[in-house]
């Protein structure tokens, strides 16, 4: 079985710069995926300062949709669970998932580090024809000792509810610019990054590669840059998988990516080993 799958920080479905609608493009953009599953953080479940000044329909059209962003992304087609995280007078926002298989179960771990940044991890059974498959949507927390104690969490929840090596895909944004995690998960949980394994087609990354081998020392992995989706440089965004042959991974970079949000997204195809 193979399957598609993406992730992407949309910034609560507002521009980077001056806070303006993006949903209806967003909604566009992640149809371009032409994903099974969508990983998405910062998802806006409820924002009311923004449908009273968005919502009034112009030329038959609303640039903030009535529907939770979750709801109004995955249509008729998707499946969708969303794990509400960040609560405030005006609304509330949090990850989501969005899925053309069934979703047979959801829990939403709040993962918070303290009162200021909530945090959670939205767990996810996905019904598919060969296998359930656990997903689990991360947004971690801007400081490396709280990210360090999500991550236990993340790796308590993952031995929890799928002990026996079932399928797990874990993918979200990780905050984690100086890659200090991945060892951590790998190791705890046997997942690879989508990026571990990735080749240069370039003469100079085979000289690289033929170097590291002559002196025994494998390549460290590191995963994809992907933030700012402007000029991406930090690697924040991941996806890690269990029980998965990578097929092949990428950023979306570009123009289009750069207006929609701070972060670029990762599209990943995977096939079920």
């Amino acid at each position: 079985m193979k399957i598609r799958v993406a992730t992407y920080n949309i910034h609560k479905g507002v521009s980077s710069v001056r806070g303006l609608p993006r949903v209806h493009a967003l909604k566009q953009a992640i149809a371009l995926f032409d994903a099974d599953v969508v990983f998405l953080q910062e998802v806006q479940g409820k924002h009311d300062r923004n449908a009273a000044r968005y919502g009034a329909e112009t030329h038959g059209h609303k640039h903030w949709p009535e529907a939770s962003q979750h709801e109004f992304f995955a249509g008729p087609e998707h499946h969708t669970a969303y794990g509400m995280n960040a609560v405030y007078d005006h609304g509330h926002h949090g990850n989501a998932l969005l899925s053309k298989y069934p979703i047979g179960s959801q829990i939403n771990h709040d993962v918070s580090d303290h009162a200021y940044e909530q945090r959670g991890i939205l767990h996810c059974v996905l019904q598919t024809p060969q296998a359930d498959v656990h997903c689990y949507v991360v947004h971690l927390g801007l400081f490396e000792s709280g990210r360090g104690r999500q991550t236990q969490a993340l790796i308590d929840a993952v031995m929890a509810s799928a002990p026996n090596g079932e399928p797990v895909i874990i993918a979200g944004d990780f905050n984690d610019w100086r890659n200090t995690l991945s060892d951590k998960l790998r190791n705890a949980l046997g997942v690879v990054e989508v990026f571990d394994q990735r080749a240069s087609n370039s003469a100079l990354g085979d000289l690289v590669r033929t170097l590291a081998r002559r002196q025994a020392r494998p390549p460290v992995p590191v995963p994809a840059r992907t933030f700012p989706a402007a000029l991406p440089w930090f690697r924040l965004d991941r996806i890690y998988v269990r029980g998965f042959q990578v097929e092949g991974a990428q950023v979306m970079h570009g123009t289009l990516w750069a207006k929609l949000s701070d972060h670029a997204p990762i599209v990943a195809a995977l096939k079920l080993a």
